[in-house]
């Protein structure tokens, strides 16, 4: 039985969520590497799988305009490349656990901006849902020690993950998944590559070890190439403030991955946090779309 047009937004943001998740492993694998050049070759080989894709589906006609490569540019410059720089950086100042709680918050902030973006208010209950994941997601991660640093660098990364998906709203009606995934990461690889070369020089790159090569192959295949268009499918089906209530489940999937494979243990209050998330995922689901959302015509992905 086919899915129904929400069904298939939904599967695509739990994927992508659980893949992003499940990311911490290979995350944790690239901490002895350059950033700037494992980055740099990350998004590289994801634009060298994803340019191809998207030219299966011909020329865009028109070609894009100065205002899309320009908000293309920003989606890069925020998105991908603030994104991971700032992280780290909080990071280095403050507990895994901290971060995670405030970067955590994702949903609430889609879930009043979106709408606000869109010239429409935020639905009530769409924001009881979304403060739901929120605290799911908190205790999920649990609090860690930090300093102010730490936490204003967790801000601009929760501002930058949020960036991701509100600037590519505009942009999926005419581009769809395929163009706005490889248009980005294409952006993304000068980014990182002249910072990388400016700031490390001759040790931007450098051989990687074979458990960092598998890192970089689920960074680049798997999280960025899949995770990317399922994820902007999935934002084009639901909208930012549905698809941004699968954040709460980062730190859920990360937690299960780490049982599974015996990296961490499984606590009662992770369980807890999990069942709290998906509370509050069914709650935001079950909540129709805005009159002007329902109205709009389906986005059409290009590139297909």
């Amino acid at each position: 039985m086919p899915l129904s047009y929400t069904g298939a937004g939904t599967l695509r943001a739990a994927t992508a969520m659980t893949v992003l998740g499940c990311s911490t492993g290979a995350t944790a694998g690239l901490t002895g590497y350059p950033l700037h050049g494992g980055q740099t070759l990350r998004y590289l080989l994801a634009a060298a799988v994803l340019l191809p894709l998207a030219r299966r589906g011909g020329p865009l006609r028109p070609r894009l305009s100065g205002a899309e490569l320009a908000r293309l540019a920003l989606l890069a410059a925020t998105g991908l490349f603030a994104f991971n720089v700032l992280l780290v950086q909080a990071l280095r100042h403050s507990d895994p656990a901290a971060v995670g709680s405030v970067i955590g918050c994702t949903p609430l902030l889609l879930a009043v901006l979106g709408p606000l973006l869109a010239r429409r208010r935020p639905q009530i209950r769409l924001l009881a849902a979304a403060g739901v994941v929120v605290a799911g997601a908190a205790v999920t991660q649990g609090a860690g020690p930090g300093d102010l640093p730490g936490f204003l660098y967790a801000l601009g990364t929760l501002a930058c993950e949020a960036a991701f998906s509100l600037l590519a709203v505009g942009l999926l009606p005419r581009l769809g998944p395929v163009r706005v995934s490889a248009y980005t990461t294409a952006f993304a690889v000068p980014l990182f590559g002249l910072t990388g070369l400016v700031l490390d020089g001759d040790r931007m790159v450098r051989m990687p070890t074979p458990g960092e090569a598998a890192a970089l192959l689920y960074l680049s295949l798997v999280l960025t190439v899949l995770a990317f268009l399922l994820w902007y499918g999935a934002l084009g089906r639901l909208g930012p403030e549905r698809a941004g209530l699968f954040a709460g489940l980062v730190p859920v999937t990360a937690a299960l991955s780490g049982a599974a494979l015996g990296t961490g243990g499984l606590h009662p209050a992770e369980l807890v946090g999990s069942g709290l998330v998906g509370l509050g995922v069914c709650a935001g689901l079950a909540v129709r779309r805005a009159p002007e959302d329902a109205a709009r015509p389906a986005p059409v992905p290009a590139g297909r």
